[in-house]
């Protein structure tokens, strides 16, 4: 049942791999010269769409891995999925207004969380099954 879990994976890199490359295209169209962070406000979104999924997914990949583990493959590629959605509603919000981030980023922060919560109770569930064995 690994397909699952490196479907998903798989799929969080391209989309990751799409919105950096949109920073490449936006930094192009904008004028904005490497080493810039800053410029055209339209940049600086795109620019923060990557850096944001880039922290989210040092939180998201180890925990989608571990849940899939200790709870289910499937179930926590379903979670999973559920985060890529919620990545690609806050980078098409976000590169609209900062203000139409919102629901994507709670969609991602809360399949984080659950996935968070349920690796937790599968360790704790493997503990406590090995110390009454």
């Amino acid at each position: 049942m690994e397909i699952y879990p490196s479907l998903v994976t798989v799929s969080a890199l391209a989309v990751y791999l799409i919105i950096t490359l949109n920073v490449g295209r936006t930094r192009a169209k904008y004028n904005v010269k490497p080493p810039a962070m800053t410029g055209d406000p339209n940049f600086e979104r795109a620019l923060r769409v990557q850096q944001n999924t880039l922290e989210q997914m040092v939180l998201f990949l180890p925990l989608l891995w571990i849940f899939c583990y200790y709870i289910n493959p499937v179930w926590g590629s379903g979670i999973g999925a559920f985060w890529i959605i919620g990545r690609i509603l806050y980078a098409w919000g976000y590169y609209q207004a900062a203000e139409k981030r919102i629901l994507g980023f709670a969609i991602g922060s809360l399949s984080s969380v659950v996935l968070l919560i349920g690796s937790l109770v599968g360790m704790i569930l493997v503990l406590v099954k090995s110390f009454s064995a």
